[in-house]
């Protein structure tokens, strides 16, 4: 538990990552638990990110979250890295631990999967089979979560095939890889479908995907959340499923990751949700 004599300190890494939300978030949760602390972000280079990390610890930082381009890179350079953060291959998450090493952990998984039963609380990973486009470290963090929660099936497509494969070979369980041209039928008979690439993110073309064979039974989720409703969501919703996007996977993976720095596990709450949701429509 952290100590109020103390003035507490986090922060996000990333090049570049002054367009990052997590400030926001994290100190709202500062003042809702009455804490003296803030969580700042801090524009590190890939070439930097050993000595930040080392830094962490002197100046009095609990840790920090880590995005793009750190998150591969951090695995080569904290001192623990649990079976989770091994498994999706990627860090999201660093503890600056009082003895000065630093431990890495993977949140992303956590997010997802709580932001699903969170939008949708009788969602269930094994209702039926399930559909991921993208096989990126996000995609990786999607389907750990799926198969957690109990996935029967998982329908893998990926523009290159072969990093499809190399990430079911790895996980091995009930991932079945499909090539990228036979994605609008992958989503025939699905309970679920997951954008976990970049496609619909602001500045990049939509999510190239027919949604005819998808049922109208099926929940569509994104893990992108800039925008909050990308071309894909749209397009799923017009046509009467429910929709999910990425915004509450950012804000959950933040739980456990408060945690760990301060021994508390803050709430999602509507409020936080509304004051994100405003901060990205006003950008």
């Amino acid at each position: 538990m952290s100590s109020p004599s103390r003035f507490l300190l986090a922060g996000v890494m990333g090049w570049p990552v002054m367009h990052s939300r997590s400030p926001l978030m994290h100190n709202y949760w500062f003042r809702q638990h009455g804490l003296a602390g803030t969580y700042v972000p801090l524009a590190i280079q890939p070439e930097g990110l050993a000595s930040a990390l080392r830094a962490l610890n002197p100046l009095g930082f609990a840790g920090c979250n880590l995005t793009i381009p750190h998150k591969q890179q951090a695995l080569t350079i904290v001192d623990e890295v649990d079976a989770v953060a091994k498994r999706i291959g990627a860090i999201s998450c660093v503890v600056a631990r009082a003895d000065g090493t630093l431990a890495g952990t993977n949140n992303d998984w956590f997010g997802f999967i709580h932001n699903l039963k969170q939008e949708q609380p009788g969602w269930r990973a094994d209702a039926g089979p399930v559909t991921v486009l993208g096989a990126g470290g996000g995609s990786r963090a999607v389907c750990y979560g799926l198969m957690q929660e109990g996935a029967k099936e998982i329908r893998l497509i990926n523009r290159t095939l072969a990093r499809a494969r190399a990430l079911a070979d790895e996980f091995g369980g009930p991932i079945k890889v499909l090539p990228w041209e036979h994605r609008h039928d992958a989503l025939e008979g699905a309970a679920l479908v997951v954008n976990a690439t970049s496609q619909g993110m602001v500045g990049q073309p939509a999510l190239d995907l027919r949604l005819d064979k998808l049922p109208q039974s099926a929940l569509a989720a994104d893990i992108i959340y800039i925008p909050l409703e990308t071309p894909f969501l749209a397009a799923a919703r017009q046509r009467g499923n429910r929709t999910v996007n990425g915004l509450g996977m950012l804000l959950h993976q933040g739980r456990p990751a408060w945690k760990l720095w301060f021994g508390i596990e803050p709430a999602v709450t509507a409020e936080l949700r509304s004051l994100m949701e405003k901060s990205i429509l006003g950008a």
